[in-house]
């Protein structure tokens, strides 16, 4: 089949490869992952037999990421006519071409699930394509496993291939040692950035430049997709999970929101049970007024009988949220701007008083993707001449780390703020 889609000219090489090993690492909004993404659709309704399957380290992060870019650009490719040429199921994750070649989706988070990917088969064809999202969460023994997979011979015109997709957050990791450090004929390193994506956006480029100042050392990774290490992270416990979305199976609920236009309007969806936090949803965007985000919440089903927390600079966007119905309110900064956030982290850390802590587990919903994507790199900032790192946060991409912080307030300070 003949198609015409636009792509980027710094994927080419990558997209016309045979080689078994495509790694490709490279910083945030460089375009790997749609590009993969429409290469692999592409591929698999032009080459009958082949198969690809999806691994993340948990599963169940496949719906937001590489289910999630697939479909899109399945949809971007075909719109309205999209399932003429490809069945799109939810439960279970799957895409089936019309010419028989599937498109599946597993984790490798556990025994149980290492076991699946050994049993994988398909109705027509054998697996031949692997792309591994966000490469780095997974251990060289989970990557043999995959590995050992693709074996056996092939119909003439069809080859064996992996592609891992990631941004280099450690120097030390083992995709390094093994893909970049030793040559080896079968394997394309490729690298690429944020400024060789022509689809990217200004206000996008902006906010990298800006990281680029304020966080130098993050910027060389998520902005240069540099090889480095994201050191002074500030909270740690935390993890993804398939959590429970029914809000009565949570001691209590609320909102939290950090208000913006250039950099991200972000509320959050919140549960607590037994002193454990639960991020259950969030709205992340971008040079949105906050007429066009209401809607947005509505939509989701935001609860409207529950206390939102929101940044108090912003007493006329509270407003709106009350006159739509939402229980809006401001936070009370009650010390400087730097100890209100201390303290704010301490709780979310276990620490509920000087002398008294509680062990605090976060459970991130999957579907939070801009969430998770800010715990990944939230820091202290770093000292550049002593290189040790402050009691402050760096001030970029913690937008959604703000609506978090903003709503656990009543609960942080329950005696004052319980209804």
């Amino acid at each position: 089949m003949d198609l015409n889609v636009d792509m980027n000219s710094a994927f080419e090489e990558v997209d016309e490869s045979t080689l078994r090993y495509i790694v490709m690492k490279g910083s945030a909004g460089s375009g790997k992952s749609v590009d993969t993404a429409v290469n692999y659709i592409i591929r698999l309704m032009n080459d009958k037999g082949r198969n690809l399957v999806c691994i993340r380290k948990s599963d169940i992060t496949n719906r937001d990421s590489t289910y999630a870019e697939l479909t899109g650009a399945i949809y971007r490719m075909f719109g309205n006519d999209a399932e003429k040429y490809w069945t799109i199921k939810q439960s279970p994750l799957q895409l089936t071409c019309k010419n028989g070649n599937q498109i599946i989706f597993r984790g490798v988070n556990d025994e149980k699930q290492r076991e699946k990917l050994k049993s994988i088969t398909f109705q027509k064809g054998k697996l031949t394509d692997v792309w591994i999202e966000e490469a780095t969460e997974i251990t060289q023994a989970d990557f043999e496993i995959i590995d050992d997979r693709l074996r056996g011979q092939l119909p003439p015109g069809l080859f064996y291939q992996i592609r891992l997709t990631f941004n280099p957050v450690n120097k030390n990791h083992w995709i390094k040692k093994v893909f970049f450090d030793i040559p080896d004929p079968n394997v394309l390193c490729h690298h690429s950035t944020y400024l060789m994506n022509k689809f990217i956006d200004d206000a996008y480029r902006q906010r990298m430049e800006r990281r680029k100042l304020v966080d130098p050392e993050g910027y060389r990774i998520y902005g240069l997709g540099e090889w480095g290490e994201v050191g002074g992270l500030i909270l740690h416990n935390w993890e993804i999970k398939d959590i429970s979305l029914d809000l009565s199976d949570y001691d209590d609920v609320a909102l939290g929101q950090d208000f913006g236009f250039n950099h991200a309007n972000a509320v959050l969806l919140l549960g607590i049970k037994d002193d454990n936090i639960f991020i259950l949803d969030e709205i992340y965007v971008h040079e949105k007024e906050t007429s066009e985000i209401i809607p947005i919440a509505i939509e989701k089903g935001f609860p409207t009988n529950r206390t939102m927390w929101c940044d108090s600079a912003e007493p006329d966007r509270i407003k709106m949220w009350k006159k739509a119905g939402f229980r809006a309110k401001a936070v009370e900064k009650e010390q400087s701007e730097k100890k209100y956030q201390t303290a704010q982290i301490d709780w979310l850390k276990g620490v509920v008083a000087k002398d008294k802590t509680v062990k605090r587990q976060i459970y991130v919903h999957p579907r939070c993707v801009n969430t998770i994507k800010e715990l990944q790199q939230w820091k202290w900032k770093k000292d550049e001449k002593s290189g040790e790192y402050q009691d402050e946060p760096v001030p970029i991409m913690d937008d959604a780390m703000a609506a978090l912080r903003y709503g656990v307030e009543g609960w942080r300070k329950i005696k004052k703020w319980m209804i």
